[in-house]
């Protein structure tokens, strides 16, 4: 186990930090200092952890990473078996790493009454000294099954099936409507938080170890769903839910006003260096980014690196506290006021803010008007009259998260069930209304986390395997039907 006093010896939580604000804003480079594993400190922050009788950070993790095994790895310096113990629950630490919000960490026992263990630096450290180290070949499968699986969709829920199943010997095929692979990992989530040399050489593993990818190919469109369903014997359905929640207010039809997965997609095109036919730019511009989660924080450091004249940030609710509060103790995940990287790069913040209008001529937005938010007795928020105000806005972002899965290509053809939040239905063991076919991730758990996306996606490896072969030594970490503490 870990030094059972190290929790009592070092009670300070390290962490390699960010750049400093003025340098990475030149930049879309990895806002954190380049992690040195062999640093003592990462040494140091592993033996913190109270190896306890009932870790509680496995409920937090929905993927049951054995996270107390490999906390005493590192601290002992033993990094491949440490590589082996992470990547025994997880195909992608170097993404949970990075982009995770770590409910582990909520749900740590330490946390009780100190500062909870760095469970997510630790992870990303070991995975990046794995691959440094060549810890990571490729997982080849020792036989091949004849069976064939299509899975649609590549972002980490579709990547996990597809790792599983290949490994299990099954010829996959992966289709990806864009011109990479990697869904909204590659093209949602903004360079500084995850940069794609991480996509691409875990994608190199998969290619080494067999899975077939198949890019610019949109099922429904370029390939016909009776094809992809008559030609594999097992389908796995992993498109996401990137239907994005509109604000349908008036002067909603104004120019300058976007969603903010558009805005974030063309961006981070551009910064692979594709070329952008149309692209929204906010340089010299007031923008509005409305929404406090994590895609909102990813416009605004987009917005400023691009040079935009000001940064507003408005949410609806009231300020979260910055300490846990009496009514979601332990191990819940709290709300708290949350300060990204992005946050403290520039910009304001407004809460209890409800946009009321969008306002502008010549079909351009020039401001938006904004109320302060009533609460009322059965729980809904209200603009309070006469408290309306303008906020000057050239480009208003609306980043309100996600409201299901697309069905307006293959989902309708294939008369797949879809649940009035627009999810598509399956059992509890993923599979659709469909025989034979799957559902995984966003697309039928609707928005949720890349570690609860990883985890469908190998839960559902599971049950497909099982479908093609009668039974499967893969693990189900979760059932469809789990929720998190905190969705």
């Amino acid at each position: 186990m870990a030094d059972p006093r190290g929790f009592l010896k070092v009670r300070e939580r390290e962490l390699p930090g960010y750049r400093p604000v003025s340098v990475r804003l030149m930049d879309y480079a990895d806002v954190m200092v380049k992690r040195d594993p062999t640093s003592p400190y990462l040494a140091r922050q592993a033996s913190r952890c109270m190896d306890c009788g009932i870790p509680f950070c496995h409920q937090g993790c929905p993927l049951g990473n054995l996270i107390p095994d490999w906390n005493d790895l590192v601290r002992r310096g033993l990094w491949r078996e440490a590589s082996d113990r992470l990547h025994a629950t997880n195909n992608f630490p170097e993404f949970t790493g990075r982009v995770c919000p770590a409910p582990c960490e909520d749900s740590c026992v330490l946390g009780i009454s100190q500062p909870a263990v760095t469970i997510k630096n630790i992870e990303v450290s070991i995975v990046d000294e794995a691959f440094r180290q060549g810890f990571l070949p490729p997982v080849v499968p020792e036989r091949l099954s004849g069976k064939t699986v299509a899975v649609i969709g590549s972002g980490p829920a579709g990547l996990a099936a597809a790792q599983q199943l290949t490994r299990s010997g099954h010829t996959v095929v992966v289709f990806e409507r864009d011109e990479a692979v990697g869904g909204l990992l590659r093209f949602g989530i903004p360079d500084f938080k995850l940069e794609k040399h991480h996509i691409d050489r875990r994608i190199e593993q998969m290619v080494a170890e067999g899975t077939r990818f198949r890019v610019s190919t949109q099922v429904g469109v370029d390939v016909s769903w009776a094809e992809v369903y008559e030609t594999f014997d097992a389908v796995v359905v992993a498109t996401g839910a990137p239907v994005p929640r509109d604000l349908p207010l008036p002067g909603r039809d104004l120019g300058g006003i976007h969603f903010a997965m558009d805005y974030l997609v063309r961006s981070n095109r551009q910064c692979r260096g594709s070329e952008v036919s149309d692209p929204i730019d906010a340089r010299g511009k007031h923008v509005i980014v409305i929404g406090g989660g994590d895609t909102g924080s990813d416009c605004i450091g987009t917005a400023l690196r691009q040079g935009a004249a000001s940064v507003t940030n408005l949410a609806i609710g009231v300020e979260p506290p910055k300490v846990r509060p009496e009514s979601e103790p332990w191990p819940v995940t709290p709300r708290l006021f949350e300060v990204s990287s992005s946050h403290e790069e520039g910009g304001s913040r407004e809460f209890l803010a409800s946009t009321v209008e969008f306002v502008g001529s010549h079909g351009q937005v020039e401001a938006l008007r904004v109320a302060t938010t009533e609460y009322l007795s059965d729980g809904r928020r209200v603009p309070t009259a006469g408290t309306e105000r303008d906020l000057p806005a050239d480009l208003v972002l609306i980043a309100l998260g996600f409201t299901g899965a697309e069905t307006d290509t293959f989902v309708d053809s294939a008369a797949l069930s879809c649940d009035k939040r627009g999810r598509i239905a399956r059992t509890d063991e993923y599979e659709s209304s469909m025989p034979g076919v799957f559902v995984a991730g966003d697309a039928g758990r609707g928005q949720s986390l890349i570690v609860w996306a990883i985890a469908e996606g190998r839960a559902a490896a599971a049950s497909v395997d099982e479908y093609l072969q009668g039974g499967t030594e893969l693990p189900r970490p979760v059932k469809a039907s789990t929720m998190a503490l905190r969705p």
